[in-house]
């Protein structure tokens, strides 16, 4: 299966590709250049800590690089007024009237505990398309499901905070 990333997160993957490769990557080698200057590398301990972090950059390289290439890109723009991909919504649970707010996310960049609810969630699938004020029915499973109101939407929110999130 490919991973579904927004093309918003293709180019914030790139940024943070190119940042460790000149920025990060020349730095660390200096390190490991350092440490290995120090001596014995038996009982060097900055040169396996330098060492480390060298491969723990190169290998975010990697994955960075494998994700956006297996990655299904898929649109991120909706109405002004529905529910679509980086949206934030507030909801309110009829069986128990609580609210909780939410933003519809690629599964990559799903945290449910951030609040951050992925497309292909039963939430995330059951919200996507509707507007303010419409009551929505959330399938969990064949034979249990609830129902949604809701309340508010917000396009584009936090697109600072975004920036800063990591993959």
């Amino acid at each position: 299966m490919y991973n579904q990333l927004t093309q918003k997160d293709i180019d914030a993957m790139q940024a943070e590709i190119e940042e460790r490769k000149v920025v990060i990557r020349p730095k660390l080698l200096e390190a490991v250049k350092e440490a290995r200057a120090h001596g014995d590398l038996s009982e060097n301990f900055e040169y396996y800590a330098a060492k480390r972090e060298k491969n723990k950059n190169e290998s975010r390289i990697r994955f960075l690089e494998r994700m956006i290439k297996t990655a299904e890109i898929i649109p991120d723009d909706s109405a002004e007024d529905e529910i679509g991909m980086n949206t934030k919504v507030t909801v309110m649970f009829e069986e128990d009237q609580a609210e909780e707010t939410y933003k519809i996310v690629t599964t990559m960049r799903g945290n449910s505990l951030e609040g951050l609810i992925s497309v292909e969630s039963p939430i995330g699938k059951a919200l996507m398309g509707h507007k303010e004020g419409d009551r929505v029915y959330v399938e969990v499973n064949a034979g249990y499901g609830y129902y949604l109101l809701v309340k508010k939407i917000e396009k584009n929110p936090d697109e600072e905070e975004d920036k800063l999130r990591s993959f």
